[in-house]
């Protein structure tokens, strides 16, 4: 694993700038996120004297990241923006969504089918999953828009050593074990995308879950006190090469591209540039851009508004 006295923070920046020029081609609140640049003229600031947008994020790191981007690029276009971060999981910020005390959050298209919806039939395709999410929204008056080229999965991490001593390569191979101890935040539990899935996809009835904050699983793969781990497949720490993500044949965790879920009363009221805007951020974020940035937040301990703001610069979109 890379540790901060080799990923300083100008080699941060020129990581990247990289990048994110591969990509161009290819609970606190925070209103006061960087990226607010000064530009001249009404058509550069199509956000003047519209109405004020609260944006929500979810619990974890790469959710605080894309608050900052979504909030960062309107912000410098004009826009009044109010950014809530770590609300909560999926279940408890779809609350806050439908309930007005916020108008847009970015959430993972495969989460929307099956924790906000309760499908339980699985999408053939990332664009199937899209389509179902976006019909969904727009049936209680929000919508989805473009969805990033990135697909952020969870999926069942353990140590290389682990997977070398047990001879683990993809999910199935678990059900050789008498049994193993699964980390993973409490919802994961009740998801289908999660144990309840991996039970009926592939079995697993060995399972004895413990209960972790999301952020910890690397803490507690490292120190044994789990077997195997709820990890996402854009996380920093999988970069260095500690840890196997085990296959998942049975596509248990499905399609998770990000888009952000908005209020239609809120896109009619904020104009056409207001999409636009937030689909020309998402169309940038990459795996490998989403990776290096959580690792800049994660490994590297750099804010997540000063991450975001770099991607925005190197990308012209602030």
């Amino acid at each position: 694993m890379l540790t901060r006295a080799t990923r300083p923070v100008i080699a941060l920046a020129v990581a990247l700038a990289i990048a994110l020029v591969v990509a161009a081609c290819g609970g606190s609140n925070d209103n006061n996120g960087s990226g607010n640049t000064q530009t001249t003229g009404a058509s550069a600031q199509p956000g003047k004297g519209k109405p004020p947008v609260t944006i929500g994020s979810k619990n974890f790191t790469e959710q605080f990241i894309l608050g900052q981007l979504y909030a960062q690029a309107l912000k410098a276009k004009g826009y009044t923006v109010s950014l809530k971060q770590n609300i909560g999981s999926s279940e408890i910020i779809d609350k806050a969504l439908t309930s007005d005390k916020i108008d847009m959050y970015p959430e993972y298209v495969g989460i929307i089918l099956t924790a906000v919806a309760h499908e339980t039939a699985k999408p053939k395709s990332a664009d199937d999953a899209y389509q179902q999410a976006k019909k969904f929204e727009e049936g209680r008056g929000f919508t989805v828009l473009d969805k990033t080229p990135f697909s952020n999965v969870d999926a069942m991490g353990v140590t290389k050593a682990f997977a070398q001593k047990n001879g683990l390569t993809t999910v199935t191979d678990l059900k050789k074990l008498s049994s193993f101890r699964l980390g993973g935040p409490p919802e994961f539990k009740t998801r289908d995308t999660g144990v309840v899935g991996l039970k009926k996809d592939y079995g697993l009835d060995n399972i004895k879950f413990v209960p972790l904050a999301i952020g910890l699983q690397y803490k507690a793969l490292d120190s044994g006190k789990v077997d195997a781990a709820d990890v996402f497949t854009t996380d920093g720490q999988l970069q260095g090469g500690k840890y196997t993500v085990l296959k998942d044949p049975e596509n248990t965790f499905g399609f998770q591209n990000v888009a952000p879920v908005v209020s239609q009363k809120v896109l009619s009221k904020e104009g056409t540039e207001f999409s636009k805007i937030l689909n020309d951020v998402s169309a940038k974020l990459t795996v490998e851009a989403m990776r290096k940035m959580n690792a800049a937040v994660d490994l590297d301990k750099q804010e997540p508004a000063s991450v975001a703001q770099q991607f925005l610069s190197a990308n012209g979109l602030v």
